[in-house]
């Protein structure tokens, strides 16, 4: 799977026939570097939710073949479903995962947009981050009318698509394609049968807040008597602010909350002033947060039922807290927590890295440490079981043939082979890993139950330098092998003509280049590995600093070793200004490794002496 991860979630009108959406995902989990994740179908509603992942453009052909089958073999004409829709394919989001921005997912539901109107005919509407037009930014908005309004929708100038024909498909409808933070569907448990304490906690987190009341009648607030706006008397949900004038209120709202009252109002379908008997709003306490109370057969308990529509801003471990604290003042546990749905990587590792630190423990640790803090932190066992491996989108996967994913005597064996992969350079990256791993230990030892702050802080940056480290090098150990096997897939080229081979010529020197640099960066990133095992030696507890110099030698290892696989790949490149360059970065970056290695060694010794 790609370092960059996408993830598509189309919704398809069909929730009945199972084989018709059976074609669909074949079609997705047909195209390369594409997973599926989940198939939802639903019958009332007569509508089925896909979701998959894989690299942007590999998320980006399985949608527009997804979106293609769709139209080929469902028939808006014939369809009768509880769920709002205007198309075969009726909305297409993409969401970022790792290593893709917005931007990127807003490029992406242009292209496919551009595809789908383009060689399919399907009018198509871009709304949320994608919206080219401030009235399309809402999916309620866009597929206002549905599939049955859409013909006179698309008769309108205003309402022309953004791609594809402003003229009316009867048997695919229109399509809705987006760009969107992604949604994290998670419920919290209590331990009450009660709905209504659920519900309460509910409205205090949720933005939209809840109507305000008078009176402290009960703990949860359901007796007091509602505060109303009427002639005369405009107060503001938020503070203490009232007026008799309600332009002057909506500019305090404006002005000291960020909002617009008007826009509150019209919500509500109330036209200002005339707002007599219009109850009083609170806000809620996070933004991008919707929840609801509601009880659980299943279960015999109350859960508070929470969206999430961006994590980065209101992640749930955050959420989770705060329904901690309010339980608590209503005498109420929380027994558990859980993931509807899937999880974002980056949200795990916040939520693990955050309990962490409540705890005053390193965070430069394995990442899978980490998600395991957040899974027990969080409660996310305790409801229903909880499998990273299939509730986290992201989570770092080793392929089967992963030379790291390899036993440590299995590797050793592979490398004594005769076989040319893995070889020097492989082995240069692990000794650079093993280095950087040992500064990670010697860090985290020293922070254990330590008083001084600042020691402290210091200690855990190099814990988390390490562990960075330690990953890229980890990675260099298969880039390195899988180098090579390019220059060998290279050198197989035919060679009759000269075309031919001028072409296998141009490839076998792009492939040498490629295996030169993945070694440079071993040896770059080994001497970041040398240095650091120096400052983490000087703060090491003397019981452990024998490992920071053994750190420095292993690292050096990784240094000397990548220079080496450098230079012997140099003597086949034609490129004399590249072999020039190559050659004096090597000389540098081999001359200043090898001084922080001695002096880490003399660091070390000199400690253990005293």
């Amino acid at each position: 799977m790609s370092d960059k991860l996408v993830e598509c979630v189309p919704n398809f009108s069909e929730g009945r026939d199972l084989s018709i959406i059976q074609q669909i995902t074949d079609v997705i989990e047909s195209i390369p570097d594409v997973e599926l994740k989940d198939v939802d179908p639903g019958e009332a509603t007569n509508r089925t939710v896909v979701t998959f992942i894989g690299s942007p453009s590999g998320v980006a052909e399985a949608a527009f073949q997804a979106i293609k089958k769709a139209s080929q073999i469902i028939d808006m004409r014939n369809h009768k479903g509880t769920h709002p829709r205007f198309g075969a394919t009726d909305v297409c989001p993409f969401v970022p995962v790792e290593g893709v921005t917005m931007e990127d997912c807003v490029e992406i539901a242009k292209q496919v947009g551009k595809r789908v109107g383009e060689e399919l005919e399907i009018p198509v509407y871009l709304y949320e981050n994608a919206a080219q037009a401030e009235d399309r930014h809402n999916l309620a908005t866009v597929r206002k009318g549905q599939y049955e309004g859409l013909k006179e929708k698309l008769a309108d100038p205003h309402w022309k698509p953004d791609f594809g024909p402003a003229k009316f498909n009867a048997k695919s409808g229109a399509t809705a394609i987006s760009a969107r933070e992604f949604l994290i569907a998670y419920n919290v448990t209590l331990n009450t049968d009660e709905r209504k304490y659920a519900t309460d906690i509910a409205f205090e987190l949720r933005y939209k807040g809840r109507s305000v009341r008078k009176g402290d009648i009960d703990p949860f607030y359901f007796k007091g008597k509602l505060i109303k706006y009427r002639e005369g008397y405009y107060p503001c949900g938020e503070c203490e602010f009232e007026s008799d004038n309600y332009h002057d209120l909506t500019e305090h709202v404006k002005k000291d909350h960020g909002y617009d009252l008007s826009d509150l109002l019209s919500q509500h379908n109330i036209k200002p002033p005339a707002v007599e008997g219009f109850s009083v709003r609170k806000r809620g306490i996070f933004t991008n947060c919707k929840s609801i109370g509601w009880f659980v057969e299943e279960y015999g308990r109350a859960q508070i039922s929470i969206n999430l529509t961006n994590y980065k801003i209101t992640p749930p471990h955050i959420v989770l807290e705060k329904v901690r604290e309010l339980a608590a003042k209503r005498g109420l546990v929380v027994t558990g927590s859980e993931i509807v749905g899937l999880v974002p990587y980056q949200a795990m590792l916040m939520a693990g890295k955050y309990y962490l630190k409540k705890q005053s423990r390193s965070t430069g640790i394995p990442p899978q440490d980490i998600i395991d803090v957040a899974i027990y932190s969080m409660g996310l066992n305790d409801v229903a079981p909880f499998d990273p491996h299939e509730k986290i989108i992201g989570l770092p996967k080793l392929s089967k043939d992963s030379l790291v994913a390899m036993g440590s005597k299995e590797f050793v064996d592979e490398v004594s082979r005769s076989s040319p992969a893995p070889g020097g350079g492989s082995v240069a990256a692990i000794c650079g890993a093993l280095g950087a791993a040992l500064s990670s230990m010697a860090a985290n030892l020293a922070s254990i139950n330590l008083s001084d702050r600042e020691r402290f802080t210091k200690l855990v940056e190099f814990a988390e330098e390490a562990q960075e480290l330690r990953k890229q090098l980890i990675d260099s150990v298969d880039k390195d092998s899988n180098a090579f096997n390019s220059y060998l897939a290279a050198m197989r080229l035919p060679k009759k003509t000269n075309e031919e081979k001028a072409l296998r010529k141009q490839a076998m020197q792009e492939a040498l280049k490629e295996a030169v640099m993945i070694p440079f960066e071993t040896a770059v990133l080994s001497g970041k590995a040398v240095e650091l095992s120096c400052r983490v030696a000087e703060l090491a507890k003397k019981s452990s600093v024998s490992d920071a110099g053994v750190s420095g030698q292993s690292a050096l290892s990784g240094v000397t070793g990548g220079v080496l696989n450098v230079l012997i790949n140099l003597g086949d490149i034609e490129d004399e200004q590249f072999v020039a360059d190559m050659k004096s970065k090597c000389e540098k970056l081999e001359e200043e490794a090898k001084h922080n290695a001695d002096k880490v060694l003399r660091l070390v010794k000199n400690r253990i002496e005293e």
